[in-house]
C-alpha cells in the first residue's frame, strides 16, 4: 500500500519535487537520531515491498543471497533448529534457514506489506507473523537461533530489539546477523561508497519507483551505524557471549555470529 501522507514535521518542507514525504535532506543529516525512526521506517519499507528483493539483487549482483546462505552456513544450522527470523522483510534469509535443513523457521516483520510479499514467495513450510522487534511477540527461550539480515541498522531502539533477540533464545541457542558495513580497507571502501551513495540511490529508485527517499537513507544508514566491534559490544551488552565478526566481500557486509551460554 502506497502511503501519500507525511509523516514527519517541518523538517519535510525539504522533500524533492513530487516526493511522497519520509527521508528529507534534513532527516537523513543523522537518520539514526530522528524521533519519529519507527514510523518513517515502516512507511518506507511498506512502500518499497513490491520491487525490494528484485532491486536488492540487481545492485548487488545476486551478492545478496550468498551472502544470506553464507551467513545460515556460518550459523551451523541443524536439523533440530527452531529459527525466529527478526524483519524478515520479504524473507528470503528466512528461505536461507529452511533451505539450510532447520526444522522450523519463523519471520516476523512490523511492514505488513513485506510480508505480503514474503508470503506469495516463500515456498516452504515456515510461519510468518506480524509484529514489533521491540516486543516480539514469542515466550521467552522459544528458538535455538535468532536471526536478522539487513535489519539491526533500521531499529528505533538497538538494545532493547538484541535484548529481545536474546529473551526468546534458548539458553545454548545462537545469533546471526547479517548487516552491510564499511569496508576496511580505503580503496575499496571509497569505491563501494562512492557506487552506493551516487550510483545505486538514483537508479534504485528508479527501478524501485521510490519516492519515499528510501534508497538514499538506507546507504546513509549504514555510513552512520555502528562498526563492527561497537556492534559486537552491543550484542555482549544484550547478554550474548562470544561475539564474532567475520566480514564478507571484503568487508561490504558483516556476519556476526554470538551465543547465549548454557
Amino acid at each position: 500500500m502506497r502511503h501519500r501522507t507525511p509523516i514527519g514535521g517541518a523538517e519535510d518542507k525539504n522533500a524533492l519535487p513530487g516526493e511522497d514525504v519520509n527521508w528529507t535532506h534534513t532527516t537523513l543529516a543523522a537518520p539514526h537520531d530522528v524521533p519519529d525512526k519507527v514510523g518513517r521506517v515502516r512507511h518506507m519499507f511498506n512502500s518499497i515491498a513490491p520491487r525490494y528483493a528484485l532491486v536488492n539483487t540487481i545492485f548487488s549482483a545476486g551478492r545478496d543471497r550468498l551472502w544470506r546462505r553464507r551467513a545460515a552456513e556460518l550459523a551451523e544450522t541443524r536439523a533440530a533448529d527452531v529459527v525466529l527470523d527478526v524483519a524478515c522483510g520479504t524473507g528470503e534469509f528466512a528461505d536461507a534457514f529452511e533451505r539450510a535443513g532447520a526444522r522450523l523457521v519463523v519471520g516476523c516483520d512490523f511492514a505488513h506489506e513485506m510480508l505480503v510479499r514474503a508470503a506469495s514467495r516463500w515456498n516452504g513450510t515456515g510461519r510468518l507473523c506480524e509484529g514489533d522487534a521491540l516486543h516480539l511477540p514469542f515466550p521467552a527461550e522459544s528458538f535455538t537461533i535468532t536471526s536478522c539480515a539487513f535489519g539491526i541498522r533500521n531499529f528505533g531502539d538497538l538494545p532493547a530489539c538484541l535484548a529481545e533477540m536474546f529473551r526468546v533464545l534458548r539458553p545454548g541457542g545462537r545469533a546471526v546477523i547479517l548487516e552491510f558495513s564499511r569496508p576496511a580497507n580505503r580503496a575499496v571502501r571509497f569505491v563501494y561508497e562512492l557506487y552506493a551513495n551516487h550510483v545505486m540511490p538514483t537508479a534504485a529508485s528508479i527501478v524501485s519507483g521510490d519516492r519515499t527517499g528510501a534508497y538514499r537513507y538506507l546507504p546513509r544508514s549504514v555510513v552512520s551505524f555502528l562498526d563492527p566491534g561497537q556492534t559486537c559490544a552491543e550484542l555482549r551488552r544484550a547478554g550474548f557471549s562470544r561475539c564474532q565478526a567475520i566480514p564478507l566481500t571484503a568487508g561490504v557486509v558483516t556476519v556476526y555470529l554470538a551465543s547465549r551460554e548454557l
